[in-house]
C-alpha cells in the first residue's frame, strides 16, 4: 500500500501517530484515507522499533465514517482483505489505540472499535447512525459491539442510531479511559509509551489468541494459546525477561 496526503505519521519514540488528515470533511473515510490507513499500518508493522500504533483525527474531530458524497461518486472506503478504512479487519500484531475527540460517527465508530484500546475525550461523540440513511453499521459495528457490551445496551445504539459521549462510553465499557477534551491524543500516546516497555512478542501472542480464542470451542481457544506460548517460551525475550527480572534491572527487548 502506498500511503496518501490524507493519512499522515508521525513516530513518536516507538509509537506511531496515525492521523487522519481531512478537516474539511470531518475526516470521513473515502478511498485515499482507506489506502493511507492500510499503509500506516503496513509501516506500523515493517518497522522493528514502533511498537504501538495511536489512531487519531484532526481538528477536534476522530472521524465522521464513510464519505457518503465519494461512496455516491463510487469510490470504496474499504480495502480489500482489510476491511472499512483498510483496518476493521486486518490483523495487526502490535496494539492499536484510538485516540477519539470530537465524533467518532458510523465509521469512525467502527475504526476505534477496530482498535484494541480506545481513549475519549469526555466531550466525544460515538454514534452508529447507519440506520438513519436505510444501512446497518456493517464495518464492524453490528459484530463487535455486543460482543464488547451487553446485549440490550448494544442494541440501544446499533438501533437507534443517536449517539452518547465519551463518559457514557467508558460506563458501557466502550472506551478504557475518559480525559479532557483536547487531551486525548497526548493521553494516548503517553499510554502507547507504557505498552511499549513490555516485550513486543508477548504482545502480539496476546493479539493472537484473543483473536483465535474469539467464538471458538475453549478447547481450540486453549490449543491456539498453547502453540503461540511453545513459541514464546523458545524466544530470547523471555529469557531476558526472567534475567531482567532476577537482576532488578529493566529488560531490553530484542523482538526475537
Amino acid at each position: 500500500m502506498k500511503p496518501t496526503a490524507q493519512v499522515r505519521t508521525e513516530t513518536i519514540g516507538a509509537c506511531l501517530l496515525i492521523t487522519i488528515d481531512r478537516p474539511a470533511a470531518r475526516n470521513a473515510v473515502n478511498a485515499a484515507v482507506a489506502t493511507g490507513l492500510a499503509a500506516a499500518l503496513d509501516e506500523l508493522e515493517a518497522a522493528p522499533d514502533l511498537r504501538i500504533g495511536v489512531l487519531a483525527g484532526t481538528q477536534g474531530v476522530f472521524s465522521a465514517g464513510m464519505d457518503l458524497k465519494a461512496a455516491l461518486a463510487g469510490e470504496s472506503p474499504e480495502v480489500p482483505g482489510r476491511g472499512f478504512g483498510g483496518l476493521t479487519q486486518a490483523e495487526t500484531t502490535k496494539p492499536l489505540i484510538a485516540a477519539v475527540e470530537g465524533w467518532a460517527m458510523g465509521g469512525g465508530f467502527e475504526l476505534a472499535l477496530g482498535c484494541d484500546l480506545i481513549v475519549a475525550a469526555a466531550d466525544a461523540k460515538f454514534g452508529l447512525p447507519e440506520v438513519k440513511r436505510g444501512l446497518i453499521a456493517a464495518g464492524g459495528g453490528v459484530i463487535r459491539l455486543p460482543k464488547r457490551i451487553p446485549h440490550h445496551l448494544a442494541m440501544e445504539l446499533l438501533l437507534s442510531g443517536e449517539p452518547i459521549s465519551g463518559e457514557r462510553a467508558a460506563r458501557l465499557g466502550i472506551a478504557n479511559r475518559v480525559v479532557p477534551a483536547g487531551d486525548a491524543v497526548a493521553a494516548a500516546l503517553q499510554w502507547a509509551q507504557r505498552l511499549a516497555e513490555n516485550a513486543p512478542l508477548a504482545l502480539a501472542a496476546v493479539k493472537k489468541v484473543v483473536r483465535a480464542a474469539d467464538g471458538a470451542p475453549e478447547s481450540d481457544a486453549f490449543a491456539a494459546q498453547a502453540r503461540e506460548l511453545a513459541g514464546l517460551m523458545a524466544s530470547a525475550d523471555v529469557r531476558e525477561g526472567m534475567t531482567a527480572f532476577a537482576e532488578h534491572r529493566t529488560p531490553v527487548w530484542q523482538g526475537k
